[in-house]
Formats: structure tokens, C-alpha cells, sequence
């Protein structure tokens, strides 16, 4: 069990069969044509350069293979994560020195992996479901319009200095006239390629054909733009991280942690089929924390799993991690053979690649669901927009956080609460309201139902919510429905016990039904208990209103 654990790849390795080998060569080659494009172009976004991408392909996505339990996800990095480096990076290397860059870069993707560790030893694998789906929905909206306007200054070929999103989009409108003719065409035409590439011939490897040309175009016509420079070739070598800076990095590296996870088993889960392992978020953990680890050494960026490429080795073929295996050697060949032609490639060009593949996080039609089903959650989701781009990358990650936790309190805080009828003809009992006005009610008989754990947060407004129906009614007996409670804390049951003696005073009976094993002990144990007795507790609200009626 122990070597199941530590090394997952065992699972496939040992039952890989000869009839998966081809698709996971195909989907493996597959990933690389968008991968290692879009991987050179997130290092861009992160201020690196674009061999760094090469490495977090390469490095990352190999030591995931041993340790992972997806069977199809691709891991290297992310529009969110790529952006949320570039934020801490810019804050402890801002003078653009390529050696304390590169050591800063390497010491963030060693504690990322360190933090990842860490909570895989402490089995917090829970932590990916404190982002609701709302505020992601609203974070990553956030990314994509911080990354597309990062991006256009590139695109008009003007440089000027960053500062928060309403700084930069000022300056970005007020160079416009300063605009680099030749660059904009550059622009132009690789979006023109990527967008037909992706309506008319989705398979095709959109990114890949759109570098090619873009390197084609710089080295054949000699265009008058900036192109990236310089490329190393050969093997990633050892990077030393940066100690100095570790102080000033781990908040950030807590952000980029909690998102590389949640990406990563978001992903994971979405693209795993029937018969295969489920995700172990504690494994996946550790699995993505080892590939930052590993790949911090060898001078990768943060890594995790992205979503777009894990879909396309999906649908590309891919049965087990040997695809990802493939797509790394194909990497590691591009860094051997083509990082000259690489030096070539137009930053422009680049930049109509990270905005065609950031644009996608941001989701207008899933607002608008969100918007139609609860408002609540819409105005949260808001919410988080406004504090990524107001606040910055990190500190919107905290607004995100806050939210789901807030919108879990808020739930918890104020659990339903309503009177309740019973259909007629039938024993089913259901909330009294102008669609159901022919139910059944009983005269001197409130039937109330509550829903939800019941403690000393929420006892105070659930008795909120129960005066008014008592006092409405002016019943002789109120029977609460708790069917629907799991739990009932002692501050909330001595509450109850109080409300009991006041009513009780004023000629009013209380009865509990539908107590649950554990609840029903509770009760049982303190003084309410005894002086309900059996005569005031019922199994169930059929058995509570027969003995009202007789």
C-alpha cells in the first residue's frame, strides 16, 4: 500500500497495454504543438524568459507522470498562475537583472512546491473546495482582463511603466498614437491566424502554426520588430534560489500554491472517465508540489494543471501520463534543435497568443447563469472582478477566499425556516405558499420545518424567524420538523430549552419531531428531554398531527 501511494505511475505502468500506444504518442505530440507555444508566451507573462516555459514543460510535467494519480492531466503552467509570478517577481527583482530574476523565480516555484508539500503531509486536500464556483468564475475574469491589458502594449509595440490596472489602462489609451505600424501587423495577422485556425480547423495546432509563421515572417521579410533575442540552447541547467528573498515571496507563493491545486484538481476531475482512478486531492498534492520542487532546480516557473492543454491530450487520445512523457521529449527536443529559430519569434507575436488564450477566462454567458439561477452568488462573483482588479492578483485571491468563506458563513448563519403543510389526499408535508394555498393546516397546530446544522452562530436568528409564525398563527402546539438537522450544539439546544419554558408559560406546547439518532441522544441528555418525555417527541410529522387530531 505504501509503494501505491508514493508512486502512483505503477498503476498504469504495470497495466499499460500495447493497443495504447499509438494514441498516447499522437496525444503526447498533440499537446506539445500547444503547449510549448503557450508555455513560452505564460513566461512572458510572468516577466521570464521564454526558454523558462520550455523548462516548466519539461521538468514538471515528467515528475507528475510518476507521481500523479490523472491519468490524462498535462501539467506546466497557467495564464493564472503565470500572471500571479509576474506580480511577486516584479516586487523582488524590479530592476529586470536576468541572474536575480531567474534565482527569484526558481526560490517562488520552490516554496509553491514546498507549500504543496507541506499540506499533503497535513492532508489538507479539502483546502480545493473553499473557492466556490462563483468567485472562481469571478477571479479568473479578473486574470484574463489583467492579462489581456498587460498584453496590448505589445501588441502596439509601446513601452511604458506599469502600475495597477486603471494606471496601466490609462497609459495604454495614451500611447496609442505612439503605435509600431509593422508591430500592430504583426499582431493583427497571428490573431487573424489563431481565431480562423480555432473556428474552421479547431484539430489543427493553432499556436504552433501561428509561431511558426510568426518566426517565418521575422526571418524571411526581416520585419522591423522586437523579437525575443537570445534562446540557450540545450539542456536546463541548476539555479540556485534565491534565499534573500524567500521572506518577501512566501505570501505570494500561498496564493499561487492554492490555485496551482485548485487548477490542478479541477482539472483532474473534469477529465477523468469511468474505470479510470479517481484524483486523490492529498496525492495530487504532493504530486504537484514534488514537480515545483524538482522543477525550481532546473529553472522552471510555478507549475500545475492547465485545463485547455489537458483537454486537448484528452481529446487527442490520451489513455495514461505516457502522453504527457511524450510531450516532454518532444519539448526537450524543441530546447536541443529549434531554440535559435525560437530566438526569432516576434514578442508581438507571442502576445496575440496569450490574449487569444487568456480571453477565454473570461466567461460572460457564466455570469449570466449564475446571475439567472442565485443573485446572491452574482454580486460575489462581482465581487471578486472588482478585487483582482482593484486590489491586484494576491490580494483578489484573498478577496476570493474571503468570499467563499463568507458565502459558506452566510448559508450556515441563516438556515430555512418556514411553516409547512400537508398536501391533501397524501402525507407529504411541503412549505405552505400561495401556489399550494389548498394544503392542509390544522387550527391550534404550527407545523415548522428547519433545515440545516443548528448552533450557537444561527440559534439567535433561527428564533428571529420563528416569532413572527408564532405569533401569526397563535397556536396551541408548535412542532418543529428536524428532520433536516444534523447536529444540534449545546448553546443552541439550551436556547431551544429557554423558548420552550417562555411558550410553555403562555399556554404554548412545544414538540420535536423527526429527531435524528444523534440529535434525539442529545436531547435526551439535557433538561429538555425530561420534561418533554416520549408524549412530545414523534418519529414523524404523520404520527405528530394524528396525535394532535385525536
Amino acid at each position: 500500500m505504501a509503494g501505491r501511494a508514493l508512486l502512483p505511475c505503477s498503476e498504469w505502468l504495470l497495466g499499460y497495454r500495447k493497443d495504447w500506444l499509438r494514441p498516447d504518442v499522437i496525444a503526447g505530440a498533440t499537446t506539445a504543438a500547444v503547449v510549448v507555444p503557450k508555455a513560452m508566451a505564460y513566461a512572458t507573462i510572468a516577466g521570464l524568459p521564454v526558454e523558462v516555459g520550455l523548462y516548466t514543460v519539461l521538468v514538471p510535467m515528467l515528475c507528475y507522470a510518476l507521481f500523479g494519480t490523472s491519468r490524462v492531466l498535462s501539467v506546466s503552467t497557467t495564464t493564472t498562475i503565470a500572471i500571479l509570478a509576474g506580480t511577486q517577481l516584479s516586487q523582488v527583482a524590479p530592476d529586470g537583472d536576468r541572474a536575480a530574476l531567474l534565482s527569484a523565480a526558481a526560490m517562488l516555484t520552490l516554496l509553491v512546491g514546498g507549500l504543496l508539500a507541506l499540506a499533503s503531509l497535513l492532508r489538507l486536500g479539502f483546502v480545493a473546495n473553499f473557492i466556490s464556483e462563483p468567485v472562481l468564475v469571478g477571479f479568473k475574469t479578473g486574470i484574463g482582463l489583467v492579462i489581456v491589458l498587460d498584453q496590448v502594449p505589445k501588441l502596439l509595440g509601446v513601452h511604458f511603466a506599469k502600475g495597477n490596472f486603471l494606471e496601466n489602462m490609462i497609459r495604454t489609451t495614451q500611447s496609442i498614437p505612439d503605435t509600431s505600424l509593422a508591430t500592430l501587423a504583426v499582431a493583427l495577422a497571428t490573431l487573424a491566424v489563431l481565431i480562423a485556425l480555432e473556428r474552421f480547423a479547431p484539430r489543427a495546432p493553432a499556436p504552433l502554426v501561428a509561431v511558426a509563421a510568426g518566426i517565418a515572417g521575422f526571418g524571411l521579410l526581416h520585419l522591423p520588430v522586437e523579437s525575443v533575442g537570445q534562446v540557450p540552447q540545450g539542456l536546463p541547467h541548476w539555479v540556485r534560489p534565491d534565499l534573500s528573498v524567500a521572506a518577501a515571496l512566501w505570501p505570494g507563493a500561498l496564493g499561487i500554491a492554492l490555485m496551482s491545486f485548485t487548477e490542478t484538481i479541477a482539472a483532474a476531475r473534469a477529465f477523468a472517465q469511468s474505470g479510470e482512478p479517481t484524483p486523490r486531492p492529498n496525492q495530487e498534492l504532493f504530486a504537484t508540489g514534488f514537480a515545483n520542487a524538482v522543477g525550481a532546480l532546473f529553472g522552471a516557473m510555478p507549475a500545475g494543471g492547465g485545463t485547455s492543454q489537458t483537454a486537448v491530450n484528452r481529446l487527442a487520445g490520451a489513455h495514461t501520463p505516457f502522453a504527457s512523457v511524450v510531450t516532454a521529449v518532444l519539448t526537450l527536443l524543441t530546447m536541443l534543435l529549434l531554440a535559435p529559430l525560437i530566438g526569432l519569434l516576434p514578442q508581438a507575436t507571442l502576445a496575440a497568443v496569450v490574449i487569444v488564450y487568456s480571453i477565454g477566462l473570461i466567461q460572460p454567458d457564466e455570469f449570466r447563469v449564475i446571475r439567472n439561477v442565485r443573485r446572491m452568488e452574482f454580486r460575489w462573483a462581482l465581487a471578486a472582478v472588482a478585487g483582482v482588479v482593484l486590489l491586484g492578483t494576491l490580494k483578489g485571491i484573498l478577496v476570493a477566499v474571503v468570499l467563499s468563506l463568507g458565502s459558506l458563513a452566510h448559508q450556515v448563519a441563516d438556515p430555512p425556516v418556514y411553516a409547512i403543510g400537508r398536501k391533501r389526499g397524501t402525507n407529504v408535508f411541503r412549505p405552505r405558499s400561495c401556489e399550494h394555498a389548498d394544503d392542509e393546516t390544522f387550527p391550534g397546530l404550527l407545523l415548522v420545518r428547519i433545515e440545516g446544522r443548528v448552533f450557537f452562530a444561527n440559534a439567535d436568528r433561527i428564533g428571529h424567524k420563528l416569532r413572527p409564525l408564532v405569533e401569526e398563527a397563535r397556536p396551541r402546539v408548535v412542532a418543529l420538523d428536524l428532520r433536516a438537522v444534523p447536529d444540534l450544539e449545546y448553546t443552541a439546544l439550551k436556547m431551544l430549552s429557554d423558548a420552550e419554558e417562555r411558550e410553555r408559560e403562555h399556554g404554548v406546547e412545544l414538540w420535536l419531531v423527526g429527531l435524528n439518532p444523534e440529535v434525539l441522544t442529545v436531547v435526551q441528555r439535557s433538561p429538555l428531554g425530561a420534561r418533554l418525555g416520549r408524549e412530545r417527541m414523534h418519529m414523524n410529522l404523520e404520527t405528530a398531527v394524528a396525535k394532535y387530531l385525536a
